[in-house]
């Protein structure tokens, strides 16, 4: 997403106090120890500047909010109040913004409207009703809020973090308001988790499991299993892959994934037989040449519709507690593929090709997975290594 320009003036520093008062709070005292430090350039500045955030956030800390009970039972903002409130118009704005200019996908178009949901109503239940009065320490404290009242996860709070951001920096180069507030929002530490994935043997077992058996699309369910570890699709893509997006002659798949980005991917012999068995076989008798209905989708349900993320994701846990696996999802057989195709001496820009990514770096967490293939290299070249 394109970034714009901010403005670079602090917030307004109130003054220190020659002598603390009762109950002054830790915010109000790194105010103090900031102000007092000697100038040291435009740090100080920012230094000053979150001190004052953090001062301003701890007596918001202690505000009493007018939160709905609905709302305060289950630990949540009050919902459905952005359309209504004095935020309406700027995010109209920003979501054609998104949605046009920068071309986001749906299930990130959703996941926006979440978070600013959330911050909407958690600024409306503290009186704050325009984005023009919206406080660096209102959101300071909207933070504290989403991971010790509520208990999101800290990949979760990074998203709303950015979210935030990116939403005040449009309204501040917009001109809609006059200086931006989230502009010394700091994100949370996320650590980063290396992916879960399965063996070979444990993905045979897996797209082996549909059988005649247990499913009447077990056609349909394997070549799914197979498309997705040949090819490293996302659940999301499976449902939205067309019939046009499959070239039979030169067995590749065109991939429109996140953030329209598309990539064509070779699928192997096995996934590609398996896929012609279900064009061939089964789908035109559930079809029945009601392409409108199916929306021309690669894969449809028993009704003939296309398939949905939530029915992947089902299909999927369905077959792993059959193979006889725990902790199987969609994804696994993406960060399987990828960490198989390192494992095999795959170069990492083609993998990151293979994967859609648009930087190398949200590749290379694949390989710190392969521990053998790591040991190998370095048993290789280091001088004095199990010598």
């Amino acid at each position: 997403m394109p970034s714009s320009a901010t403005s670079s003036a602090a917030p307004p520093v109130p003054k220190a106090s020659a002598k603390k008062p009762a109950g002054e709070s830790k915010g109000a005292s790194l105010l103090k120890s900031a102000a007092s430090a000697p100038a040291k350039g435009r740090s100080r500045t920012v230094n000053l500047a979150k001190a004052s955030v953090l001062a301003k956030a701890s007596v918001l800390a202690k505000a009493p909010r007018a939160r709905t009970r609905k709302a305060a039972s289950a630990g949540a903002a009050p919902r459905g109040t952005a359309e209504s409130s004095g935020f309406a118009s700027a995010l109209s704005r920003f979501n054609a913004y998104i949605r046009i200019e920068c071309g986001l996908a749906r299930a990130t178009l959703e996941a926006y409207g979440r978070d600013l949901d959330d911050l909407v109503g958690d600024l409306s239940a503290r009186g704050v009703t325009t984005p023009a009065a919206v406080e660096p320490a209102h959101l300071v404290e909207h933070v504290r809020f989403l991971s010790r009242e509520r208990g999101l996860d800290p990949a979760t709070i990074v998203r709303h973090v950015s979210t935030v951001r990116v939403f005040f920096r449009f309204l501040h180069a917009s001109n809609l308001i006059a200086q931006n507030p989230a502009r010394l929002l700091e994100r949370p530490t996320k650590w980063r988790k290396l992916p879960d994935v399965i063996s070979p043997a444990q993905m045979k077992k897996l797209v082996e499991a549909p059988t005649p058996d247990n499913s009447d699309l077990w056609e349909r369910d394997r070549a799914i299993l197979e498309l997705m570890y040949a090819a490293g699709l996302r659940a999301s893509e499976v449902g939205s892959v067309r019939l046009n997006q499959w070239f039979p002659t030169i067995a590749s798949l065109h991939v429109v994934g996140k953030g329209s980005k598309q990539r064509v991917v070779p699928v192997g012999m096995l996934a590609a037989q398996a896929l012609t068995r279900w064009l061939e076989a089964v789908r035109p008798g559930i079809v029945q040449g009601d392409e409108a209905r199916a929306d021309h989708r690669l894969f449809v349900s028993n009704r003939g519709r296309p398939l949905e993320r939530v029915a992947v994701w089902m299909l999927v846990k369905k077959y792993a507690a059959a193979a006889g696996l725990h902790n199987v999802h969609p994804h696994v057989l993406r960060h399987s593929f990828a960490t198989d195709l390192l494992r095999g001496g795959c170069d990492l820009r083609t993998v990151q090709e293979f994967l859609g990514h648009s930087s190398v770096v949200t590749t290379q967490i694949y390989t710190h997975v392969d521990k053998s293939r790591l040991r190998e290299t370095v048993t290789r070249f280091h001088p004095r290594f199990d010598r």
